[in-house]
C-alpha cells in the first residue's frame, strides 16, 4: 500500500530472521533493550555535536544535548527520545529496514537452537534497535534530521512482522523518539523504580545525561508541574580517576561501547601527560565477533578529541592484527575538525598508535599470567594474532611470546603451549626450536619426520593452522633461538647427536650409495634427489623440501587462490634400517621398480600431499600384495 504520504516496505531478509529470533525466542536478559536505545540515542547526541563544530544551528537553539525516558502504564507503552542529529527518511530506510554488515546472513544460518535463545547474538550485529521487539509488539520512530524543515519528520512503525511503513510528519524537535508498546508480559517496564534502575544499572557512565519526569502536583488537581531528574552519572568514565571506578563501572560501559553482552576478558586504563596528552581505555573482548575475519570490516577505538565524539571506528591507532581490541580514546593533541583522510597524515597518530599498540601487548602480558582466562582469548583470538609478526616487525619479539602452540610434549590439540615454556624444556645441547607444517592436528603428531625427535625426546611445535606457515616464514627466532622446520632441508641435530652417532651415520650413507643411485634412477625427474636419513625409526621413507621452498601447506592454499606456481620435486629420504628398504636391495626388475614407486607415493600421502597418478599407485600395490 502506497500513498504520497505513506508507503509499506518489507524488512531486508536478515532483519526478518533477526526478528523473528527476538520476537518467539525466550530471552532472560530483556531489560537490555533499555540499554541499548540509550546508547544509540547517545550516539545521536555525540554525532551532533561533531557536526554543529562547524555549524552551531544544527542544535536549533537547543544545544543541551540529552536522552529522555517516560512511561505511560494505562497505555502500557515506554517512550526513549533524544535531541540528537536524527534522521532523514533515506537514513530510517536504511538503518531500520537493513542490517548493513557483510556476512550477517551466514552468520545467522549458522546459529544453532541454543545460540538463538541466546541475548547476547544481538551484539554480534550492533543493531541493539531491534531489541525493543523483545518487550514491545510494536514498535512506533518518529524522527527528524537537525537542520532540515518541520515538514521533512518521518514516522516508522511496525509489529516485527516482515514489513514495515513510513510516512511523512510534521515535527518541530530535531533528534529521535521511539514508542515502544509493550507486550502483556512487558508491562513490568513502564514503571518509574524499575526504570531508573535499569538507567544506573547500565548506562550510568554515558555522557549525555539521562533524564525522566517527575510530576508534583499543587493543591488543585489541574495545578501540576513536571520537572527532569538526571538519573545516571552523565560524566565520561574515562576522565574520571581509576581510583573512583569500580570494576562493574568498567564493564558496564564496555558493554555499552561495544554493544556486546558479556564482561570483557580484561582492561587498561591510562592517561597519558607530556608531549602528547590523550586517555586510553582499552578492552580485549570475551568472544569474537563474527565478523572478525574479515579484515576490511568496521574496526577501531571510539575517537573523542577533547571530549567531543569524532569517529566510532578509528582503525588508525591500532595495527589489524589489533582489530579485536574495543575502547575510547580521547586526544587534546588532534584537531576537532579532524577526519580519516586527516588521520592518516597527522605524524601524532603514528606516535599514539605505537604506545597504544605496546599498551595493548602488555595488557595482553598480563592477562596471560591466568592460564585459564588467557585460554578463552586464545580460542577466540589467537588465528588473528598470529598476523602479528608479520605485520609489526618493532613488536615481533613481544607477539611471539604471547603465542600458544600445541606441541609434542603434551600431544593435546589444544593451545597452551608459549615459546618460553618450550625453551625452559630445552635439552641442554640443543640450539634450534623445531616445528613442523601440517593440514591438521593429526598429521602433525603423525608425521614420520617426527620420529627421531620423539626417540630424542626432542620436543616439536605441532602447527596446523593455516596461517602457521606464513606465521613462520616471519618468525625466525625468539630468545636468541632460531627456528627450524623439521620437514625441510637436511637434518642436522648439531651436539645432540654424539661423535658416534654422526660417524655412524656417514658410514650408512656411504654403505647404501649404489641402492640409493638405482632408485635415482627408476624415479628419475619425479624427484630431486634420493638420499638415506636418520631422522626415521618407524617409517621406510619420507619426502622433505629445500630448506627455502614454499611448504606443501603454503602451496596448497596459494594454488587455492588461483595463484601459479611453479613445480618442486622433492627430496626422497630413506630409513636405511627398514626392512622394505633392506628388501630392495635383493630385488630387480619390475619388482625394484614398483617397490620403489610405492615408497615415493606413500611418502607423499604421509605428508598431506597429492598423487598425480593415484591409480598407478593403487595397481603396483595390489601387484605387490597380490606377489
Amino acid at each position: 500500500m502506497t500513498t504520497a504520504q505513506e508507503q509499506t516496505l518489507g524488512f531486508q531478509t536478515e532483519v526478518k530472521q533477526l526478528l523473528n529470533l527476538m520476537i518467539h525466542s525466550l530471552y532472560s536478559n530483556r531489560e537490555i533493550f533499555l540499554r541499548e536505545l540509550i546508547s544509540n540515542g547517545a550516539d545521536a547526541c555525540d554525532k551532533l555535536r561533531y557536526q554543529a563544530l562547524n555549524n552551531d544551528a544544527l542544535y536549533e537553539g537547543d544545544p543541551e544535548l540529552r536522552v529522555e525516558i517516560e512511561y505511560d502504564q494505562d497505555a502500557k507503552t515506554v517512550t526513549v527520545r533524544d535531541n540528537g542529529i536524527g534522521m532523514s527518511r533515506e537514513d530510517v530506510i536504511s538503518n531500520l529496514g537493513t542490517i548493513a554488515r557483510s556476512g550477517t546472513a551466514e552468520f545467522l544460518q549458522q546459529l544453532s537452537g541454543e545460540q538463538k535463545k541466546d541475548a547476547r547474538l544481538i551484539g554480534q550485529f550492533g543493531v541493539g534497535f531491534y531489541s525493543g521487539f523483545m518487550v514491545a509488539d510494536e514498535v512506533v520512530v518518529r524522527t527528524r534530521l537537525a537542520g532540515t524543515e518541520h515538514n521533512a519528520g518521518v514516522e516508522w512503525r511496525s509489529r516485527g512482522e516482515g514489513e514495515f511503513t513510513i510516512a511523512e510528519i510534521e515535527r518541530a524537535e530535531h533528534g529521535t523518539e521511539i514508542v515502544l508498546h509493550l507486550k502483556e508480559d512487558a508491562v513490568e517496564f513502564a514503571d518509574e523504580h524499575r526504570l531508573k534502575h535499569l538507567v544506573r544499572k547500565y548506562s550510568d557512565h554515558i555522557e549525555v545525561p539521562v533524564r525522566m519526569p517527575t510530576v508534583q502536583e499543587g493543591e488543585d488537581e489541574t495545578d501540576t508541574t513536571i520537572t527532569w531528574e538526571t538519573v545516571n552519572e552523565a560524566q565520561a568514565l574515562w576522565t574520571r580517576p581509576k581510583s573512583e571506578i569500580s570494576d562493574d563501572e568498567y564493564k558496564a560501559f564496555y558493554k555499552h561501547i561495544a554493544h556486546d553482552f558479556s564482561d570483557p576478558l580484561t582492561w587498561s586504563h591510562n592517561k597519558v601527560e607530556g608531549k602528547l596528552e590523550y586517555t586510553s581505555l582499552l578492552y580485549v573482548p570475551e568472544r569474537a565477533p563474527f565478523d572478525l575475519y574479515q579484515r576490511e570490516g568496521a574496526r577501531g577505538l571510539k575517537l573523542y578529541v577533547q571530549r567531543v565524539f569524532i569517529l566510532d571506528d578509528a582503525e588508525q591507532f591500532l595495527p589489524l592484527y589489533l582489530r579485536f581490541v574495543k575502547g575510547v580514546l580521547d586526544s587534546n593533541d588532534l584537531s576537532l575538525n579532524v577526519s580519516r583522510e586527516l588521520l592518516q597524515q597527522d605524524p601524532q597518530v603514528e606516535k599514539m598508535k605505537s604506545a597504544l599498540t605496546k599498551r595493548s601487548l602488555d595488557m595482553l602480558g598480563k592477562l596471560a599470567k591466568d592460564p585459564e582466562a588467557y585460554q578463552t582469548f586464545w580460542n577466540q583470538f589467537g588465528t588473528v594474532l598470529k598476523e602479528g609478526p608479520a605485520e609489526d616487525h618493532a613488536n615481533r619479539e613481544k607477539i611471539a611470546g604471547l603465542l600458544r602452540f600445541s606441541t609434542t610434549h603434551t600431544d593435546s590439540t589444544t593451545q597452551d603451549q608459549s615459546l618460553q615454556d618450550y625453551i625452559e624444556r630445552m635439552q641442554a645441547q640443543q640450539q634450534s626450536i623445531y616445528y613442523i607444517v601440517a593440514d591438521s592436528f593429526n598429521a602433525a603428531r603423525h608425521s614420520p619426520h617426527l620420529e627421531i625427535f620423539r626417540k630424542k625426546g626432542i620436543e616439536v611445535l605441532l602447527l596446523s593452522d593455516r596461517i602457521d606457515e606464513w606465521l613462520m616464514t616471519h618468525l625466525t627466532e625468539f630468545d636468541g633461538k632460531s627456528f627450524v622446520d623439521v620437514a625441510k632441508g637436511d637434518l642436522d641435530l648439531g651436539e645432540i647427536d654424539s661423535e658416534e652417532e654422526k660417524k655412524a651415520q656417514e658410514e650408512t650413507a656411504k654403505a647404501k650409495e649404489s641402492l640409493v643411485a638405482r632408485i635415482r634412477e627408476v624415479l628419475g625427474e619425479d624427484v630431486q634427489e634420493v638420499r638415506v636419513t636418520h631422522r626415521l625409526t618407524d617409517s621406510p621413507a619420507c619426502v622433505v623440501l629445500p630448506e627455502h621452498e614454499m611448504g606443501y601447506q603454503m602451496r596448497r592454499l596459494m594454488e587455492a587462490a588461483g595463484q601459479p606456481l611453479p613445480e618442486v620435486k622433492p627430496i626422497l629420504e630413506l630409513n636405511p634400517e627398514h626392512a622394505l628398504v633392506t628388501r630392495l636391495e635383493t630385488t630387480e626388475g619390475d619388482s625394484f621398480n614398483d617397490l620403489a614407486r610405492v615408497l615415493l607415493d606413500q611418502a607423499i600421502i604421509a605428508e598431506g600431499g597429492q598423487l598425480d597418478d593415484p591409480a598407478a599407485y593403487i595397481k603396483r600395490l595390489n601387484t605387490m600384495l597380490a606377489g
